[in-house]
């Protein structure tokens, strides 16, 4: 039984990116290019004519840009939308049109590097996985963030919150964050795949939207409670307890993950496992392939407690149905439900 291909439709202003991605999508059997825009307008009255499975749009165009193709597109035919940015790493309109809607964002290659390549997959794969999520497209996010105070007991049975999240997981990191406590008792640590020079913006981002302190964990400091710390993208993050004074500090290693690198979640994962033991609780988001998979099988093997973000609620339920799957997953929870869960369970 023959799968129809994936229809796909390209908005780009440059003509040799044009001619990159559309000789690479061509070498893809299961991937049908059906048009091509030069600007957000285009794209827009494209989008509407040919009704693509997937959307690829450039950021930044004269007149009409990204932004605007995405607002209009969700507003008029939600599509999955695929960002391709060669913003720097202090522009925000990237995350402005990922709370527009669209599923996820790539650098433009550089020299000849593959779109994508630096981040663990390339942009074939990507169409792939979020061709699949017409239904679980994001919204955007219009919630305040909980100001409130929880009553927190002296005992807590957890003492970190881990979190990962790959496709859709910027929105779906907002929707929980906004959703803790004010005076969250325990630290934050989280691996969001995602290019290295974004992850600084994400983290302030998220730092202006939240109550709680938001930033980029950096070597040999220790998490401390109500703070949120992303890991960076220039090597992989993990945890681990001096032997001498018992203290907990971030520290990076070079050493290569199979499903992803730099931010690996596995990485994260393993050694959240052998610091914190039963006393972390950990969640994989929304996000296309394996990572976490193996990290939150160490964790729940330590008596660690472990969650999954259901499908219905994923943009992409592939990483959550691998942990799911393998039997890594405790309990498998809505993403509405997973900032009162977790607080349920400290």
């Amino acid at each position: 039984m023959s799968t129809s291909p994936i229809r796909t439709l390209l908005i780009e202003d440059s003509a040799f990116m044009r001619i990159i991605i559309t000789d690479m999508l061509r070498a893809e059997k299961d991937i049908e290019l059906v048009g091509v825009a030069k600007n957000g307008k285009d794209g827009v009255d494209k989008t509407l004519e040919l009704r693509p499975d997937v959307v690829i749009t450039d950021m930044v165009m004269p007149l009409y840009d990204g932004l605007y193709a995405v607002k209009n597109i969700m507003n008029k035919k939600p599509t999955p939308i695929i960002l391709i940015s060669s913003l720097e790493r202090n522009d925000t309109l990237v995350f402005d049109a990922l709370e527009a809607g669209a599923v996820d964002f790539i650098d433009k290659p550089k020299g000849n590097s593959a779109i994508g390549g630096g981040q663990g997959y390339h942009l074939p794969d990507l169409i792939r996985a979020v061709s699949k999520s017409r239904g679980t497209l994001p919204k955007p996010l219009v919630e305040r963030p909980n100001l409130n105070n929880h009553v927190f007991t002296d005992n807590l049975n957890y003492r970190l919150i881990a979190i990962g999240a790959s496709t859709g997981g910027p929105g779906a990191i907002e929707v929980i964050l906004k959703k803790m406590p004010a005076n969250l008792a325990i630290p934050v640590v989280i691996a969001q795949h995602m290019p290295e020079g974004f992850l600084e913006s994400f983290a302030k981002r998220l730092d202006a939207l939240s109550p709680l302190k938001v930033k980029l964990a950096y070597k040999g400091e220790t998490p401390e409670a109500g703070t949120i710390y992303l890991a960076p993208g220039m090597a992989n993050t993990q945890l681990v307890r001096n032997p001498l004074n018992g203290q907990i500090t971030f520290e990076y290693v070079y050493r290569e993950y199979k499903e992803f690198n730099n931010p690996s979640i596995d990485c994260l994962f393993e050694s959240v496992a052998q610091v914190y033991g039963n006393k972390a609780l950990a969640v994989v988001l929304t996000g296309m392939g394996k990572d976490g998979t193996v990290g939150l099988q160490a964790i729940k093997n330590k008596g660690g407690f472990t969650i999954g973000q259901d499908e219905k609620s994923s943009v992409v339920y592939g990483m959550p149905k691998s942990a799911y799957e393998s039997g890594a997953i405790s309990r498998q929870v809505s993403l509405n439900d997973i900032p009162g869960f977790i607080i349920s369970c400290l």
